[in-house]
């Protein structure tokens, strides 16, 4: 072997050595800043957030309006007599007179109070909303994070390749002009170089989408600083499927919200059978003639307003709301079943990748850098081509970037499952 060859090699040396050292540091672009930071600001700062709270203290209100009883209605009576005109006739009739009263709609017994538990539940709906917009928001933010984390990691990784791949073409070129190696493997390695640059830049373009996301879900200014995450860690799961199931069941706003809205229409066909109750009208009315030889008048009034249509109000208003009391308890089950699916797909995201991540620390990784270290020694003897050694540096370092992604979505799907059940897993 010729000093060129030996050199060649010594580099390669060097980048193995080098590479999980040089994985492990991620350039920078600005001071990184935590997750627990980003979810206090977008709960402060998010839109939707504040939009769903609004309506959640909006539907608050409602209870105790519709829970009492109509304003009551004041009026002044006059009777002329002999002219159209108002207040005539006191100087020629006895019977012209002034009249004061009210009166006040009375609903039967029990429809105000099934009125205002209607309306309560209403609010209560609203609120498992607001829970569940805060949840979607946090989890969108918390995907938005790790993918950012991911990408950080995967430049540091070009940039890193890139740096070597230099290094390589120039040993490719060493080799070309000692006469051992031959043109291609320049070509092959100047390929690589612009494949790698292509990558740096899709990877930056898929930066700026993420943390234009980003700043929309925590609603600051486009224009505003880049934001840097901190580099990801794993995080282990610690429940079983069922323990996150059973939390799911308690604490989902979904499910939660889907009982309150069945609840709901349970009490509003109780309020459709009251309905087939009368409901009442008290007057009170007091007149005073203009001769005031005369005693005033008073007179009481109690007026009753009877449902004789039942068949076209009452019945069908009672079926309308058992038929929505049924769809209601059917999108209950749906919901209940739409979240044990959604928390189970995530469950053997979170495992398989837990798995997988165990496979390329322990396996992959450690086979590819073994293989890399064997593909040198055979390199030395000129027993393995240039393009077989590329191929086995090339594996190490598309190993540590897939391990970096795998980790990604470990933490992602965590997230989800945390949005589901309300637990904190980390």
């Amino acid at each position: 072997m010729n000093f060129n060859s030996a050199v060649a090699v010594a580099i390669l040396a060097f980048f193995l050595v080098a590479a999980p050292a040089r994985s492990q540091t991620a350039p920078v672009s600005g001071e990184p800043v935590k997750l627990a930071d980003l979810l206090v600001e977008a709960e402060r700062n998010n839109p939707q957030i504040h939009a769903a709270r609004h309506a959640w203290e909006a539907a608050k209100q409602t209870p105790g309006q519709v829970s009492t009883l109509p304003d009551p209605q004041f009026v002044l009576q006059h009777l002329s007599v002999g002219s159209p005109r108002p207040f005539a006739g006191y100087t020629n009739s006895d019977f012209a007179y002034l009249g004061l009263g009210f009166s006040q709609d009375i609903p039967y017994p029990g429809k105000l109070r099934l009125r205002g538990e209607v309306a309560k539940k209403d609010a209560d709906v609203s609120q498992q909303q607001y829970e569940s917009v805060r949840r979607v928001v946090l989890t969108e933010l918390k995907a938005a994070y790790y993918a950012l984390a991911y990408l950080s990691k995967r430049r540091a990784i070009l940039e890193g390749d890139r740096q070597l791949l230099q290094q390589v073409e120039q040993a490719a070129e060493a080799r070309y002009r000692s006469g051992i190696g031959n043109q291609q493997e320049i070509i092959q390695s100047q390929l690589q170089q612009t494949k790698l640059l292509r990558e740096v830049t899709e990877n930056e373009l898929e930066r700026a989408k993420i943390e234009a996301g980003l700043k929309q879900l925590l609603n600051r200014q486009q224009s505003s600083p880049d934001l840097e995450a901190i580099e990801l860690s794993e995080s282990a799961m610690t429940y079983s499927y069922d323990q996150l199931l059973s939390a799911a069941k308690t604490g989902n706003p979904e499910i939660a919200g889907a009982q309150k809205t069945l609840e709901k229409q349970g009490l509003q066909v109780d309020l459709a059978k009251k309905d087939f109750y009368p409901d009442f009208n008290l007057q009170y009315m007091w007149q005073r003639t203009y001769p005031t030889q005369f005693r005033a008048y008073y007179m009481l009034t109690f007026g009753v307003r009877v449902p004789i249509y039942r068949k076209r109000k009452q019945q069908p208003e009672l079926a309308q709301a058992e038929a929505d009391q049924n769809r209601a308890r059917s999108e209950y089950e749906m919901q209940s079943q739409h979240v044990a699916f959604d928390l189970r797909q995530q469950y053997l995201d979170a495992e398989k990748s837990e798995e997988l991540l165990k496979i390329y620390r322990e396996g992959l990784i450690p086979q590819a850098r073994a293989e890399l270290q064997a593909g040198l020694a055979a390199y030395q003897s000129n027993r393995l081509d240039f393009q077989a050694l590329l191929n086995s540096f090339l594996d190490v370092l598309k190993l540590d970037e897939e391990y970096w992604q795998t980790l990604s979505q470990h933490e992602t799907s965590l997230s989800q499952i945390e949005g589901i059940t309300g637990l904190s897993l980390r």
